[in-house]
């Protein structure tokens, strides 16, 4: 059995690397051959002192993420998978998927049934909402 020095030795060096949340951080530490225990033991000291936060790890992931143009449903299941369960319910992604579109796009929305539906196709598999695909997709039929 490896001692807890270094667990917290492997996790300092994972954290150093990028933030980690929690389960994430378990899952390499006993992928290493830790025992889970020790692992649960140092995870908590470690974000007890401030060097391990799945706040600024859910913070960090969804900035990221957010930057490679997806939108939230894909961040929160990603998210879910990571250990992080919570709801995306900022405004502010309507009027992200509208830019992305347009950048992918152009700003025009098509009048071409087909082509809308590829454009829509496109927001739905980046992670926007229907609600949000129709808003902008919508918008574009009243100009």
């Amino acid at each position: 059995m490896l001692s807890p020095p270094k667990i917290r030795s492997c996790a300092l060096d994972l954290l150093a690397y990028r933030e980690h949340s929690k389960f994430e951080l378990q899952q390499k530490l006993c992928r290493k051959g830790f025992a889970a225990n020790d692992v649960k033991k140092v995870i908590e000291e470690l974000a007890q002192q401030g060097l391990q936060s799945d706040s600024r790890f859910t913070e960090s992931y969804i900035n990221m993420r957010r930057k490679r143009g997806f939108g939230p449903r894909r961040i929160q299941m990603e998210l879910r998978e990571r250990g992080i369960d919570m709801e995306l319910n900022d405004p502010e992604w309507s009027e992200w998927a509208r830019t992305l579109r347009a950048k992918k796009f152009g700003e025009k929305i098509p009048q071409d049934f087909n082509e809308r539906v590829r454009e829509m196709r496109y927001l739905y598999y980046k992670g926007f909402t229907s609600e949000q695909i129709k808003e902008i997709m919508g918008r574009g039929l009243e100009s």
